[in-house]
């Protein structure tokens, strides 16, 4: 899958892929990463990209044009462009996304700066629209970058193991029950003991019963969305 990160600053977001899974991902091919600057795009002598909001306002605005110009040749190069917002008004961005989205054959990432992107450039590109969190945040990137690991550990041959993937949180409505590595014992607290006598049934029992109580704690909302569907 390629994945075109549209933001002001790509140095933000290319060092995250210079290691680790995401890293190693890159390196085999299973997905690919490009970058465009709308400064490149700017009709502007100065290679402007923002301006004043119309009606005042603190603060500026990413202007259309630089935009405009970016996601149109995107979109000409690559009909299939699947082209996302990030902003703190958009839906949000929950797993059921990540698994849909990682069908797509390419997503663009729209990084905002500054107080926010023109409305009428996501009025003509945005094919959706997501918020991370209700939060604000210097910049696009981050949440840009997030959508895109969720939806790169989906896809096959980035993870070592895809198994790991059917225990995680929200794969059931649930977050994923506590776990636990050697030693049995430390600072005076103990593993659950049933975890290591082997029986693979008791502890698929006790995990689930363990999840559902950290989901009603921690979220009391999926709680309750997992309890209607039983």
């Amino acid at each position: 899958m390629r994945f075109t990160f549209v933001t002001l600053f790509p140095e933000i977001v290319e060092g995250y892929f210079g290691a680790s899974i995401l890293g190693r991902a890159l390196e085999a091919g299973h997905i690919a990463i490009d970058y465009r600057n709308p400064r490149d795009y700017s009709a502007s002598r100065y290679k402007k990209v923002d301006e004043p909001m119309i009606g005042g306002g603190a603060g500026m605005l990413m202007s259309p044009q630089p935009l405009h110009d970016t996601l149109k040749e995107l979109r000409s190069q690559s009909p299939k462009a699947h082209v996302i917002f990030l902003s703190p008004v958009g839906k949000p961005f929950r797993q059921n996304d990540a698994k849909r989205l990682a069908g797509k054959e390419h997503l663009v990432l729209v990084a905002g700066r500054y107080e926010g992107i023109d409305e009428r450039i996501i009025e003509l590109h945005a094919d959706e629209i997501f918020s991370v969190g209700d939060a604000v945040l210097t910049g696009g990137e981050l949440p840009a970058m997030m959508v895109c690991d969720a939806v790169s550990r989906l896809l096959p041959g980035v993870l070592g193991n895809q198994e790991s993937l059917e225990v995680e949180s929200f794969e059931a409505s649930l977050l994923e029950a506590p776990s636990f590595t050697k030693p049995d014992e430390f600072e005076k607290k103990r593993a659950i003991s049933e975890f290591l006598k082997g029986n693979h049934s008791k502890i698929a029992a006790i995990k689930n019963r363990m999840a559902l109580c950290k989901t009603k704690y921690f979220r009391p909302d999926l709680y309750q969305r997992a309890k209607a569907k039983v």
